[in-house]
């Protein structure tokens, strides 16, 4: 009996994650420029990753030490990547969505800096 509701634990964590998973593939093809794209895909699979592997833990114990190191591996290759991926696309002038409200990298920025600065 406890070994069946240990084993449910664990697979109701994997279909979440699985769903999560789900919606950053989704959010790859919805959304309008790349730099969503990223946000989208990084921080959904990222969840996802993490709910299906601790879900995996339940399922199978004896795992457990190889998926801690595949979260923690996870979570530090994760955000480098998007942040690279996006640093690269703007370097190379990929446009933004018309629709994108400031650019905190451009003349937006200096903008935004030269106001903090007359406030303080």
């Amino acid at each position: 009996m406890e070994n069946s509701i240990v084993e449910i634990i664990g697979a109701f964590l994997v279909l979440i994650g699985s769903v999560f998973l789900f919606l950053g593939a989704l959010g790859l093809v919805r959304m309008p420029d790349v730099f969503n794209r990223i946000q989208t895909g990084t921080k959904a699979s990222t969840l996802g990753t993490f709910l299906t592997f601790f879900g995996l833990v339940f399922i199978m114990p004896e795992w457990w030490g190889k998926l801690i190191l595949l979260i923690i591996f996870i979570l530090m290759t994760n955000p480098v990547s998007s942040h690279v991926l996006a640093r690269a696309a703007y370097c190379i002038k990929v446009p933004m969505f018309k629709k994108t409200v400031i650019d905190l990298y451009g003349k937006d920025a200096e903008k935004l800096f030269k106001k903090e600065t007359k406030n303080e």
